[in-house]
């Protein structure tokens, strides 16, 4: 399972649309250990673009902040699970309390 967390100055951006880079975080399906971390960088942002090139990544859930509700049906439509309302920003923690269902999420800030 492949994990996109929207970065900005190396942490998780509580907004994905205004992100720098994602970390695209590698995790073994049967053990739940993470495996690797890749930093990417989108191209230049337009709607609709990253849920295509995430998926073209090989993304399988993003983890955000928050995120509007056409980008979610736009993940959906690519198989990517959403998870939103994540306020803790260390990517690998973000990741491995996921793993462990320890994530705290609260709302959605992103209403659009």
């Amino acid at each position: 399972m492949k994990i996109a967390i929207p970065l900005a100055d190396e942490k998780m951006s509580l907004h994905f649309g205004h992100c720098e880079a994602f970390a695209m975080i590698e995790v073994d399906d049967d053990t739940k250990v993470i495996k690797g971390k890749t930093i990417l960088v989108p191209p230049p942002h337009e709607p609709g673009l990253l849920p295509k090139w995430l998926a073209e990544h090989e993304a399988t859930i993003i983890i955000a902040g928050g995120m509007g509700a056409r980008a979610q049906q736009l993940f959906a439509e690519k198989n990517i699970k959403v998870v939103l309302g994540a306020t803790e920003t260390d990517p690998e923690k973000v990741v491995q309390d996921y793993l462990n269902d320890t994530l705290k999420t609260g709302e959605n800030p992103c209403d659009h």
